[in-house]
C-alpha cells in the first residue's frame, strides 16, 4: 500500500500572520509615500514661497532704486539755474562760475544722498561748457562720480543714434560698455524753456546694487537670477550658473514683473533645490516606517505564538484521538472561543468514548458471541454422527473398534477445546484432522487413503478451529460411491494469504447441485450444513473477502478451496469474548 507522507504542518495562526505582515507592509508603505509626499510638498512650498518672498523684496528695491534715479533727473530737469548755467555763452570765467555755482552742486548733491554708487553724466549741446571727467567708463563703477561732457562724445554712438531715431526719452538702456559691466543707464533729455534739446543726463547704476541683496538667493545651489527685457526677450543681466540647452524643464520659474517698465525678474530654482532635505526625509520616514513593521511584526508573532500553543494543544489532541487515545483531555482557562472549543471538544470525547464502548465494544462482542455460537454447533454436528457410528459398532460386538472410536473421540475434543482458544495453529488444525481421520479409520478399516502437502512455513499461522474436518468429513458423507476413496489435503501460501484445499475422487456434484449449494437460500439443507457454517465463521472472523469455494465435476471428484488471511500474531485475549 503506498505511504501518503502528510504536508510539513504549519500552525494556522501563522499561516495568518503572513496576510496580517503583508497587510501591515503595505499600510506602512503607504503612510510612508503619503508622509513623504506630503513633508516634499510642504519643503517645496516653503522653498517657492521663500524665494517668492525674496523676490519681492527685490522687485521693490528695484522700483525704489528706479524710482530715486528718475527723481534725480527730473530734479535736473526742472532746475532753471541748472538750465540757465547750461546754456551760458559768456567769457569762459564767467561760464566757468556758473558750472561752479548752479551745475557741480546740482549734480554732486544727489549723488551724496543717494547711498548707491552712481554715474551721472551731462552731455551738453552748448560749446562753452567747461567738461568735467570722472572716471573712466570703460571701468566697473567703484565709487559715485559725476561728468559734464559735450554731446559731441556721443552723437555718432549707434546707440545714440537709434535713441534719437526713435525719439525716446526717459529710457533705460544698456549703452557702451554697460552690457559688459553689469550695468544699466537711465537716458533722459534736458530741454529749456523753449522746448529747445540743451543737452542729455545718463544716470549709470551697477545691477547688483539696484537689485539689492542676494544673501536671500543661494546661488551657490543653483538658483539662477535673470533681469529680462520683456519687449525683446533679452537677458540685461544674470547671476548664477545659465542653464543648458533644454535644461529649463528641470527649474521652477518665478517671475515678478518691475511696473512702469518693460523689465521682469525672473528666477530660475531647481527642483534639486526644492528637494534638497528629500534624501533625509526618505531614510528618517523609512527609518520610522521601518521600526513600525518590526514593532506590529513581533506584535503579531507574540498574538499568533500565543493561540498557536492553544490550537497546537488541540491539533495533538485530534492526533491522539486518531491514534484511538480517547482518554485525554485539554482545558484552556479564561472564556474565549479557546476555552468554548476545548469544552466541546472534551465533551465530544466522552461521548466517542461511550458510543465505543456501546456499538464497537459489543459489536465485537456480539461478533465473537456468534462465532463461538457457531463453533459450538459444529461439535454436536460430529458428535451426533461419531456416537451414531459407535452404537452400530457396538451393536455388532466390534469393542475394539468403540473402544478405539471412544478414545479417538476424546482426542479430537481435547483439541478441540484447546484450552478456550478461538484460534489454533494450522498444524494444530491438521492434527485434529488425523484425529478425525483415525477415527474414521476404525470405521472404514483402511479403505480410503489421505495425503498431505503443506508448505511447512504455513504450520503455525493461525487460524480458527474446525474449517477442514466438516469438508473431510462431506468426503465420507457424500462422495463415497466404490469400495476405496483418496483424499489430498493441500496448503500454501499466497502473498499476504493461505489457501487450504480439501480435494477428493469421489462421486462429485452435478451442475445444479452445486449452484444450489452455492446459493444462500439453499444453503440451510441438513446435507450442507458444515458449508454454511465455516462460510459464516470465516466471514465474521476475516470479513466478506475471505471464504470458501467449491468446485466438483460430477464423477471426477470435488475440490473446496479455503482462503485465510496471515495474522502475524495470535489474536490477544482481550479480543476474545469472556469465557
Amino acid at each position: 500500500m503506498r505511504t501518503i507522507l502528510p504536508n510539513k504542518y504549519m500552525p494556522f495562526t501563522y499561516k495568518m500572520m503572513l496576510p496580517y505582515l503583508v497587510l501591515v507592509l503595505l499600510t506602512d508603505l503607504l503612510i510612508g509615500y503619503i508622509s513623504y509626499s506630503m513633508l516634499v510638498q510642504s519643503r517645496t512650498e516653503m522653498a517657492e514661497t521663500n524665494i517668492r518672498t525674496a523676490m519681492k523684496q527685490t522687485r521693490n528695491n528695484l522700483e525704489y532704486q528706479v524710482n530715486e534715479i528718475r527723481r534725480m533727473a527730473d530734479i535736473i530737469f526742472n532746475n532753471g539755474a541748472f538750465q540757465n548755467a547750461l546754456q551760458n555763452r559768456g567769457e569762459p570765467l564767467e561760464v566757468m562760475l556758473a558750472m561752479r555755482d548752479h551745475i557741480t552742486p546740482q549734480l554732486r548733491g544727489p549723488l551724496q544722498l543717494y547711498g548707491n554708487r552712481l554715474r551721472l553724466a551731462v552731455y551738453a549741446t552748448n560749446d562753452s561748457v567747461l567738461e568735467i571727467e570722472g572716471d573712466d567708463m570703460s571701468t566697473p563703477i567703484d565709487r559715485s562720480d559725476y561728468y559734464v561732457l559735450l554731446s559731441g562724445h556721443i552723437e555718432n554712438s549707434p546707440w545714440f543714434t537709434s535713441i534719437v531715431e526713435r525719439n525716446l526719452d526717459r529710457v533705460w538702456v544698456q549703452v557702451d560698455t554697460d552690457r559688459q559691466l553689469d550695468n544699466i543707464s537711465y537716458f533722459r533729455k534736458l530741454v529749456s524753456a523753449s522746448t529747445a534739446v540743451i543737452g542729455y543726463v545718463r544716470v549709470t547704476a551697477r545691477f547688483d546694487e539696484l537689485l539689492g541683496n542676494f544673501d536671500a538667493y543661494p546661488i551657490e545651489q543653483g538658483i539662477r537670477l535673470r533681469l529680462i527685457d520683456t519687449a525683446t526677450g533679452t537677458a540685461l543681466y544674470e547671476r548664477g550658473a545659465s542653464a543648458g540647452p533644454g535644461e529649463d524643464g528641470s527649474y521652477l520659474i518665478v517671475r515678478e514683473d518691475i511696473p512702469e517698465t518693460n523689465y521682469a525678474i525672473e528666477t530660475y530654482v531647481p527642483h534639486a533645490y526644492l528637494n534638497k532635505d528629500a534624501s533625509r526625509l526618505q531614510r528618517v520616514i523609512g527609518t520610522v516606517c521601518a521600526i513600525s513593521f518590526l514593532v506590529m511584526a513581533s506584535i503579531g508573532y507574540l498574538v499568533a505564538r500565543l493561540s498557536g500553543k492553544k490550537i497546537k494543544r488541540i491539533v495533538t489532541l485530534v492526533q491522539s484521538f486518531q491514534e484511538g487515545n480517547f482518554h485525554k483531555r485539554i482545558g484552556f482557562s479564561g472564556n474565549d472561543e479557546f476555552a468554548h472549543i476545548a469544552n466541546a471538544f472534551n465533551q465530544m470525547a466522552t461521548s466517542i468514548q461511550e458510543l465505543i464502548k456501546n456499538v464497537y465494544v459489543q459489536g465485537i462482542q456480539r461478533k465473537q458471541a456468534e462465532l463461538d455460537a457457531l463453533q459450538a454447533q459444529i461439535n454436536p454436528h460430529f458428535l451426533y454422527n461419531t456416537l451414531s457410528t459407535i452404537g452400530s459398532l457396538a451393536n455388532l460386538g466390534e469393542v475394539r473398534k468403540v473402544t478405539e472410536m471412544v478414545q479417538g473421540l476424546s482426542k479430537f475434543y481435547r483439541l478441540t477445546i484447546n484450552q478456550g482458544q478461538a484460534s489454533i495453529a494450522l498444524e494444530k488444525e491438521l492434527e485434529q484432522v488425523q484425529t478425525y481421520l483415525e477415527i474414521q479409520k476404525v470405521k472404514y478399516a483402511g479403505r480410503f487413503n489421505v495425503y498431505y502437502d503443506i508448505d511447512p512455513d504455513i504450520l503455525q499461522v493461525p487460524v480458527i478451529k474446525l474449517i477442514l474436518q466438516p469438508f473431510v468429513e462431506n468426503v465420507f458423507k457424500h462422495a463415497w460411491f466404490e469400495d476405496a476413496i483418496s483424499i489430498r489435503i493441500t496448503g500454501r501460501r499466497l502473498g499476504k494469504r493461505i489457501e487450504l484445499k480439501v480435494i477428493d475422487n469421489g462421486v462429485g456434484m452435478r451442475q445444479e447441485t452445486l449452484e444450489n449449494m452455492r446459493t444462500p437460500s439453499q444453503s440451510n439443507h441438513s446435507d450442507r450444513y458444515g458449508l454454511k457454517n465455516v462460510e459464516e465463521r470465516i466471514k465474521l472472523r476475516y470479513g466478506p473477502e475471505y471464504g470458501i469455494r467449491i468446485g466438483s465435476r460430477y464423477g471426477a471428484g470435488t475440490t473446496v478451496q479455503i482462503v485465510l488471511p496471515i495474522e502475524e500474531e495470535p489474536p490477544r485475549e482481550e479480543d476474545e469474548a469472556p469465557a
